[in-house]
């Protein structure tokens, strides 16, 4: 399903409960220097993610100054965030002259402790090449590094790399817990998957596929700076137009695990040969 840009007054986009994708939770806070905002999602583990701008972030008590730092857009710097248990109480105050703040939230039943990530401790992947039109970033800011201490909750910022390209290609899905792999190892996981989009320059723009079945025609969205597209299920690769760069906030949420396992399509599952290092970015979804 496509969003389309919407001014949501800090409310959110994606609430708890939501009926395509209940394992997630998405909301695009925005304040001006002083201003505070406050949340807590019950049954739901999040993250505090600022796109733009810099917030203080005290989660009961729990107290994590100047997180963020960048300028006028996501390309502008590293990532920062800070991770808010199931159910706790985050309190942000904008620390720069106006922030415009991702929250990403997954269902989670256990209560965890908080804990922020600096720019140093992102888990950095780039892989494909120009040859591909594959090649892109991996910013991962609740990742491997953060598995021991996160419940189900997956929290990555992709960038395509160089004007035009094809993102999560081949085509992939993880809409099933499936425990029929080789040597009864898991084949595939559910995991609800939701993106923001931005584009540089952001008159950009780009295309979401989804296809629910290998062989069958499918569906298509256009994607602008600001959409949200929800992915209950279905192959998803998505693109941008030659000449743009795209970015999307990527949150994934777990129902039975953290790591994520994904479904090649059968029909395009050779091409994992021809992109290189997509191997290596796949181990990092854990």
């Amino acid at each position: 399903m496509h969003i389309a840009p919407f001014d949501n007054r800090n409310a959110p986009i994606v609430d708890a409960g939501d009926a395509l994708v209940p394992l997630n939770y998405f909301n695009i806070v925005k304040l001006r220097r002083g201003e505070t905002f406050e949340y807590a999602v019950p049954g739901y583990e999040t993250c505090v993610v600022p796109a733009t701008g810099t917030v203080d972030v005290d989660v009961e008590g729990a107290r994590h100054e100047a997180v963020g730092g960048r300028g006028t857009d996501v390309w502008d710097g590293e990532p920062e965030g800070v991770y808010v248990p199931t159910g706790a109480r985050a309190r942000l105050t904008c620390a720069s002259e106006a922030a415009e703040v991702f929250v990403a939230g997954a269902r989670f039943d256990r209560v965890l402790e908080p804990f922020a990530v600096r720019s140093g401790e992102i888990d950095l992947v780039q892989y494909g090449s120009d040859d591909t039109k594959t090649h892109r970033k991996i910013k991962h800011i609740l990742g491997q590094r953060q598995a021991d201490r996160v419940g189900r909750l997956l929290v990555s910022e992709l960038y395509t790399v160089g004007a035009g390209g094809w993102s999560g290609f081949p085509s992939h899905k993880h809409d099933t817990d499936r425990g029929d792999g080789p040597g009864g190892t898991i084949a595939e996981t559910r995991h609800d998957e939701t993106y923001n989009f931005r584009f540089r320059p952001p008159h950009g723009s780009g295309l979401q596929m989804l296809q629910r079945e290998d062989g069958a025609p499918g569906d298509a969205y256009h994607i602008v700076d600001g959409s949200t597209v929800c992915i209950d299920k279905g192959y998803h690769p998505c693109c941008v137009l030659p000449g743009y760069e795209m970015y999307y906030f990527t949150i994934l949420g777990g129902l039975s695990q953290r790591p994520l396992v994904q479904h090649f399509q059968p029909s395009h599952a050779d091409q994992l040969e021809t992109i290189p290092g997509i191997k290596d970015m796949i181990a990092k979804f854990k």
